[in-house]
């Protein structure tokens, strides 16, 4: 036996225990493999005209033994020698492949794709078997050999026999432990699956003997009977009118299975394909197919790079969110292949948050790898791809927005909530690439519009865009504050999103230099719509009210930090406004978090001094019936909370004081 060249025992530990995480990717090393062997005497074939062979000829062949439990991938490739078996089988990390590769560079291209680089994937059999049997017949040569080691100490190297030239590595698995089952890799179906998730676009077929079941042809019997004409009886009855018997229903049909060749991968990717040459039924088959949905997606759309970095994506937009798209156990990413071959399901760093649901591959073989090709080892690579990946789905968008509204009102029904996050997470330094794509309720046009087409409708006197946060368009467009709003004649967006009035916070305005419009909320205490002399009337209101409007704070306590006279025109006798960055919508939604029950905002009572119930507290002031104001105040302020659909502190007192007050 001859030791590993290097400290073998060490380092190839390594190999079969450290730098693989999934024993699974095995079949998907050898099978790339086998792929570059069969490149290599493919580019041979271009180079030596003394090398005749047919491409169509080439291909990879997995088979399976379940009885003896063993996993066998050949090749027909251009095979090695018993000094080549020496040199890359027993040399650990040596690459062959990076070898051609380096020396062919110039001379690789949509012919040839060389997949190997480090020289350890075929340790990563090891993981799963505990000999490993290579044989291997040389292009041209008359001799095979075998290569044999059970990943200890060495290996040994010895003749064999082989039809035609190429490779065979035989794997014996594992024996079974409580903990792993080895056996699923000796089936049909175990292997099928590998070969479909991770190979199912290398460039030569792959083929595995498969069962088959088909329906056995009816025979006639010997004595002609069932095949000849009807005796003398058929005729008879048909002769009376008797109806014959059905003789095909009353046999039921025989199968019988049967094994044949199947090629089981695509080879060629869609994604390589030119647009124009790809059917909308193929890209929506592909997308259903690859990514378990089974509605069509919204849109498709490719990138095709060429230069320092070259690679193809294919990129969907789903019809409809996830169930679980919003839950902490969703895992966004694209599909990561490097020359074909599945590096990663998902790669979250292709992708943005608020980009989370878009689904698609992305396919170069430009990138740094790491030894183990489950990972990349320079991540400036994979952040150039995702720029680019995020500056085409934000054109691609943009132009569904301007070309199919419906579609895309449909979209952002299903993810605009993720947009609106991007900005506010970004703490709104993502809202001049995000903006332009949401969506808002106009109260005014009563249908969503963009907040381009809300300032486009502006009136030359409006300094601001305002809005409305809420449950509900119905609840919020009958509030006493957007009603005010709407009475001055400008519109209020209504938003019924839990994360709106985060977004528009983090925003501030909208716009750019003087074009800028701040947003505001109407629910705010610093809303400043009153004409000069409504809020002359309003400061001396307040002055000449001051004791009564102490009384009512009192009443109230900690609940509000003031009591007002309402300078804006509305039908209601009081209204609850906010000051401060924190709106009573924020309140609502942070107080149902884990740890927002302290977060309130500065609430103020505003009251309508040109309602009734105003004079009603002004005579009960004067008369110094202090319980009825205390009364009032309390019924006004739990009131307007309703109105707002902010809960009420003790539901039972405020039944009890209107009660009370009916009395």
């Amino acid at each position: 036996m001859k030791k590993f060249k290097t400290e073998s025992k060490k380092l190839l530990d390594l190999m079969i225990n450290s730098i693989y995480t999934n024993r699974e990717i095995f079949l998907r090393e050898l099978i790339s493999n086998a792929s570059d062997a069969v490149d290599k005497l493919y580019f041979a074939s271009l180079t030596d005209s003394d090398i005749q062979l047919n491409r169509a000829d080439l291909r990879i062949v997995v088979s399976a033994d379940e009885d003896v439990r063993t996993v066998t991938v050949s090749d027909n490739g251009i095979g090695m020698t018993k000094e080549q078996l020496d040199k890359n089988l027993g040399t650990i990390a040596h690459s062959d492949s990076l070898a051609f590769k380096t020396e062919n560079a110039d001379q690789q291209g949509d012919d040839v794709d060389i997949i190997g680089q480090f020289g350890v994937g075929f340790y990563s059999a090891f993981m799963v078997a505990k000999s490993v049997r290579v044989v291997s017949r040389a292009y041209g040569s008359d001799e095979a050999w075998a290569w044999e080691s059970d990943g200890v100490e060495g290996y040994s190297i010895s003749p064999a026999e082989r039809a035609e030239h190429g490779t065979d590595v035989i794997l014996t698995l594992k024996d079974n432990t409580d903990e792993e089952n080895y056996d699923e890799f000796a089936t049909e179906f175990g292997l099928r699956s590998l070969i479909k998730r991770y190979s199912n676009y290398v460039r030569y077929p792959i083929m595995m003997e498969v069962t088959k079941t088909r329906e056995v042809a009816s025979q006639p019997s010997a004595d002609g009977e069932g095949a000849g004409t009807p005796d003398a009886n058929d005729q008879a009855a048909h002769a009376e009118g008797a109806t014959a018997p059905d003789v095909s229903a009353q046999q039921k049909p025989e199968y019988e299975t049967y094994r044949e060749l199947e090629t089981i991968n695509s080879m060629i990717p869609i994604w390589k394909r030119r647009s124009s040459d790809v059917t909308e039924e193929e890209y929506n088959e592909f997308y259903k197919t690859d990514f378990h949905d089974f509605a069509d997606p919204t849109c498709t759309f490719s990138i095709h790079a060429e230069g320092a970095l070259s690679y193809d994506a294919l990129l969907f937009i789903p019809s409809r969110a996830p169930y679980d798209l919003y839950s902490k156990d969703y895992k966004k990413g694209l599909a990561l292949y490097s020359s074909n071959v599945l590096i990663m399901e998902k790669c979250e760093e292709l992708l943005p948050d608020y980009y989370n649901f878009v689904r698609g591959v992305v396919d170069s073989q430009d990138l740094s790898l790491n030894i183990s090709r489950e990972t990349l080892q320079h991540n400036a690579q994979l952040r150039a791809i995702a720029k680019r990946i995020e500056k085409k789905i934000t054109a691609e968008l943009k132009k569904l927005l301007e070309n199919d509204r419906e579609t895309y009102e449909q979209f952002f029904d299903n993810f605009g909530r993720g947009l609106e996050f991007g900005i506010y997470n970004s703490y709104g330094i993502l809202k001049n690439e995000l903006a332009d794509l949401l969506l808002f309720y106009s109260a005014k046009q009563k249908k969503l519009i963009t907040l381009a087409e809300y300032v486009g409708a502006m009136s030359a006197d409006q300094k601001a865009i305002y809005y409305a946060t809420g449950e509900s368009t119905v609840r919020l467009e009958k509030l006493p504050v957007v009603q005010g709003v709407l009475n001055k004649g400008f519109d209020v967006l209504l938003c019924t999103k839990d994360v709106d009035e985060f977004c528009f916070q983090s925003m501030m305005s909208y716009g750019e230099g003087g074009e800028a419009h701040e947003l505001q909320n109407v629910a705010s205490g610093n809303l400043d719509l009153s004409t000069d002399e409504e809020k002359q009337e309003a400061e001396a209101l307040a002055k000449d009210n001051e004791a009564l409007f102490e009384v009512m704070k009192d009443a109230l306590g900690d609940a509000v930090s003031k009591v007002t006279v309402a300078s804006r025109a509305t039908d209601v006798p009081a209204f609850v406004t906010a000051a401060g960055p924190v709106s009573l919508e924020m309140e609502r939604i942070l107080s149902q978090m884990p740890d927002g029950e302290g977060i309130k905002s500065e609430r103020i009572l505003e009251l309508n001094a040109k309602h009734p119930v105003f004079e009603v507290l002004r005579q009960a002031q004067a008369e110094g019936d202090a319980a009825k104001v205390r009364l009032y105040a309390d019924i006004l302020y739990n009131q307007a909370l309703l109105m707002e659909g902010m809960p009420i502190e003790d539901p039972v007192a405020y039944a009890n004081a209107v009660t009370q007050l009916m009395a």
